[in-house]
């Protein structure tokens, strides 16, 4: 069987090796584009990261596709109808870094609440003075966590521990962690309005895109800081900008954009400018939050660490050996039959 493994780094590919004793194995370090999918059109199996997007075009020139294994938790760069119609399995990793992205937030918080990126920046350039560094204590702050799946427990044991006040909001609100001190659940609403610090850990489908926008920003405290490891088209930024720029929100921590995928590739940037499928207003409001001084961008890098992506290759080849032998494991539900997790 030929698989074709996309987006793959130097260092992973001794994982994928022992596929090689009953299948054709071809690695790259590409995405899977429209551009790239031309000398992989026999696969029956693919396995990509975020950066791979399977619309309709490209999965109609793999004409023998069976099996999708995205290296991923989140799906919202595959297109499920497609895949659903021509018999297509997708498979993910769905659980690998909720303790590695629970402890990004709190870097990205921890960098705002001490300023640490003025007070390193500043040292480095022999400036030792205090002035205009003075930062806020966790302790005794309100921290909502909307979406309280796997990754969102994390954040809360985490914030427990630093003895913030943590409330938080699911659709499918987890008994068991109800009952846990320190925690409670209570409408999204609420949470915003009671929140010193909102963290977000939703999938990306139709009920979430842009769950936080302008109305939701409005319902925030003033001095609210906001923290995104989740997707970026959860949050409306131009709505967040129009915030930050108001003082509605104090500061920004994100892992994630609406079209980073952009961002990363220069020249795919000044391509995009001519493409009709990409929102030219998000793209720029993406660059106006990279500038801004209270915004602390990652470049989706809140997951990757070498033992995480260990647990998420380990997966992948777990996911390809089980569908070769007629025992899939991991599949995918269609998106949306959950609005969060």
């Amino acid at each position: 069987m030929r698989i074709a493994i996309f987006e793959v780094e130097p260092w992973e590919r001794p994982a994928f090796q022992k596929l090689l004793a009953e299948h054709e194995l071809s690695l790259t370090d590409k995405p899977l584009t429209a551009e790239t999918v031309g000398e992989f059109s026999d696969a029956a199996i693919v396995s990509t990261f975020i950066y791979s997007k399977l619309d309709a075009e490209v999965l109609g020139r793999l004409p023998r596709l069976e099996m999708v294994a995205t290296r991923s938790t989140g799906v919202d760069h595959i297109d499920h109808r497609y895949c659903r119609e021509h018999g297509i399995v997708v498979c993910n990793v769905p659980t690998y870094g909720e303790s590695t992205v629970a402890e990004h937030v709190f870097a990205l918080l921890l960098t705002i609440s001490h300023r640490m990126w003025d007070a390193i920046d500043r040292t480095r350039k022999g400036d030792f003075s205090l002035q205009g560094l003075c930062g806020f204590d966790l302790r005794g702050k309100t921290l909502a966590v909307i979406g309280t799946g796997a990754i969102g427990r994390h954040v809360i044991r985490i914030a427990r521990g630093f003895a913030m006040e943590v409330v938080g909001f699911d659709p499918r609100p987890a008994p068991d962690l109800a009952a846990e001190p320190g925690f409670r659940y209570l409408p999204v609403e609420e949470c915003l309005a009671r929140a010193d610090v909102i963290s977000l850990h939703v999938p990306l489908n139709a009920a979430t895109r842009h769950m936080i926008s302008r109305a939701e920003f409005a319902r925030m405290k003033p001095g609210a800081v906001l923290i995104n490891t989740a997707r970026g088209d959860v949050v409306d930024v131009k709505a967040m900008i129009e915030a930050l720029a108001e003082g509605k929100l104090a500061a920004v921590g994100l892992d994630v954009l609406p079209e980073e995928p952009i961002i990363r590739e220069e020249a795919e940037l000044l391509r995009s400018v001519f493409r009709r499928d990409r929102n030219q207003e998000a793209l720029l409001a993406d660059h106006v939050l990279l500038r801004l001084r209270n915004v602390f961008v990652t470049p989706h890098s809140a997951f990757h660490t070498r033992e995480a992506i260990e647990r998420i290759l380990e997966t992948t080849v777990e996911n390809i050996t089980g569908f070769c032998r007629g025992q899939p494991q991991n599949t995918v539900r269609p998106p949306g039959a959950a609005a969060m997790a």
